[in-house]
Parts: C-alpha cells; structure tokens; sequence
C-alpha cells in the first residue's frame, strides 16, 4: 500500500470510499448468485427485492427508495414482466400512474433468493463473526441514519 499523501488525505480510509467499495464488492459477490440461478441483472435483482420486501408500489416509489436511475428501473421493470416475475396495473385513482407488483412466479423468485441472501449473510456472520457482523449492521444504520436528509433532500 501506498504512503498517504503529504496533506494527510487517505482514499483508502476515506468513509465514503470505502463504504462504496465494500458495497461494491459484497453485491458483485451475491450478483453471482442471481444471475447464474435466474438470469438477473443488478437492477433486476433489486426492483424484485424492493416489491417483495414493500409489495406493490410504482416504478417511481421504487426509484426513491433504491436510488435506482428511472430509466434503469422501467428497463429492469419490463423485463421482469417479460420473464413472468413483475405484473403492471393501472392505478385506480390516476390512470397515468402505474402499479407493480410480482406475480406468483415472481414472489416464488423472490423467496428463493431471500433463502440465498439468509445464507449468503450466514457466511459473512461465520467470516466475521456473528457480534461482529451485529456491530458493523448496526453502524451502517447509523451512518445511513445520519444523512437521511441529505439523501432526500440534497
């Protein structure tokens, strides 16, 4: 590893950095898990994940929670109800908003990759240890906690 600079800036202990690069690193770990067993893309993987975990909502909902790019999530959106997983209905109340949600096909998905995730969380928690691990969820809450604002504001 390289000296950190004169100014005493460090990219590698940089919070933002990191966190991004671990991001990074642990969902191209779990992508492969996806896309061999499904054929998933990352964004896929997530639209599904946002509609199983909240049920039906809007593409635009899904955006916001996400921070998915709209022209990602309508891609991702129309080829999971190409593949059977993603079901569109208009709202009752504007005809101009649109209802997602999985059908059964994709609610069956959903909780074969959630039985993944539990194992895939279990091998972390067997690598870090399960207090360990408990501690880092919890300081990624706080962290994620301390710029809710910023995040939807900003």
């Amino acid at each position: 590893m390289r000296d950190a600079p004169e100014d005493g800036f460090d990219l590698e202990c940089f919070l933002p950095y990191l966190l991004n690069q671990a991001a990074e690193a642990s969902s191209r770990s779990f992508a492969a898990v996806y896309r061999q067993d499904f054929g998933m893309s990352r964004t896929q993987w997530r639209v599904m994940a946002n509609l199983g975990k909240f049920g039906g909502m809007t593409a635009s909902e899904i955006c916001q929670i996400s921070h998915i790019e709209k022209t990602k999530v309508s891609r991702a959106v129309g080829q999971l109800q190409d593949m059977g997983y993603l079901a569109r209905s208009r709202a009752t109340d504007d005809k101009r908003r649109e209802n997602l949600s999985l059908t059964e096909a994709g609610q069956a998905v959903f909780r074969q990759l959630g039985a993944r995730g539990l194992a895939y969380q279990a091998q972390l928690a067997a690598a870090l240890g399960a207090d360990r691990l408990a501690q880092l969820e919890a300081m990624l809450q706080q962290v994620r906690a301390l710029h809710t604002d910023t995040v939807q504001h900003g």
